[in-house]
Order: C-alpha cells, then structure tokens, then sequence
C-alpha cells in the first residue's frame, strides 16, 4: 500500500471514529461513514467491507495510540511502582472520560457480534494487560517495591477492577473520588508505602 493510500485509510478511520462515538456501533452504516469521509462507495470498500471490519481497525488504531501515550510518559529511570502508578492514572483517564469516547460502541459492538475467542480484541487486549501487570508486579515484588503472593492473580484483580469502573462509569456514573479511592486501594493491596 503507497503512502498515499496509507494517509486515505488513515483518514477514513479517524472519520469513522467520530462516527462511532456519536452513533454507537449497531447504528452505523457504511453510507454514514461514506459521507462523513466525503468519499465515493467504491472509494471506502477499496480499503473496507464493512462497518464490522472498519470499528475492529479503529479499536486497533485507539489500542495503539494509548500504548503510545504510555509509553512516552515512562521515565527512563522508572520503577514499576511508577509505571503501575502512570498505568493507573491513564486508566483513570478514560474511565472518567465522558465526551469522544468509544466505550458504548464497543460494548454494543460485543454484544451484537460476540466474536469467536481466537478473534476477540477485547479479550486479547485484556490478557495482554494481565500479562503486562503480572510482569511489572513481579518486578516490582523482586525490586521490594510490591509484596505480592500472587502476581497472576493481582493483575487479574486489577483488570477486573478497572473494567467494572469503566461500565459504572458508562451506566451510573462515577465519581473522580471514587476511582481514586479504588487506585488507592490497589495500590495499598501491593503495599507500595502510600499513604
């Protein structure tokens, strides 16, 4: 693919985003993304077939971009208890974020399609972030930042934790100190010294 049909996929992905996060995902048609892109049909399935296949390369693309927000804010010199601290207050982030989000589309998009687990982004992306978390616990537990038992089990537990603020977020409401209060309490679990 040439440069120039790089930055046109580009392109109609971030219009497509910003369709999705103002329709959900079950509303959008392929002609509302054709529209918003201000392109021909035939223009947007020479590079998609469906709104299916656009929002999973969208959630790839926001996966991306956060992994790189992260990973620009980690100090050379940081300790996992730093780095779980960033982790945690990006998270916070979007849990609170309430406008240009992709949240409900994802879900509804779950919910409608229920991919096959070897396909499911979602799942994938979760078990990465266990996996993620149970390294820098370990590291953190060898450094003598963390006392863990089971590192395995904590990541997990956090993840868990993480995704039930984000749906309350999304359907109740949450408050700032709510979730702090819930970091806080992650945090003292691993008895990082924070008071």
């Amino acid at each position: 693919m040439g440069e120039k049909s790089v930055q046109k996929k580009k392109l109609i992905l971030e219009t497509a985003r910003k369709v999705f996060v103002e329709k959900g995902y079950k509303k959008v048609t392929m002609k509302d993304v054709v529209e918003a892109c201000n392109i021909s049909r035939g223009g947007l399935y020479l590079y998609f077939e469906s709104t299916q296949q656009i929002f999973m390369e969208v959630m790839k693309m926001e996966s991306q971009e956060a992994d790189d927000v992260f990973s620009e804010n980690i100090k050379e010199d940081a300790t996992a208890s730093d780095i779980l601290t960033l982790f945690l207050q990006e998270q916070k982030k979007e849990i609170l974020r309430t406008e240009d989000t992709l949240i409900q589309a994802i879900y509804e998009f779950y919910f409608e399609n229920q991919p096959a687990k070897k396909d499911n982004f979602l799942k994938h992306q979760f078990d990465s972030l266990v996996k993620v978390l149970e390294k820098l616990i370990e590291v953190g537990v060898e450094n003598g930042e963390f006392y863990c038992e089971n590192c395995m089990e904590a990541a997990r537990n956090i993840m868990y934790v993480l995704e039930g603020m984000r749906i309350t977020a999304q359907t109740i409401g949450i408050k700032e100190e709510m979730v702090d209060r819930e970091i806080l309490f992650i945090l003292k679990s691993l008895d990082t010294n924070v008071e």
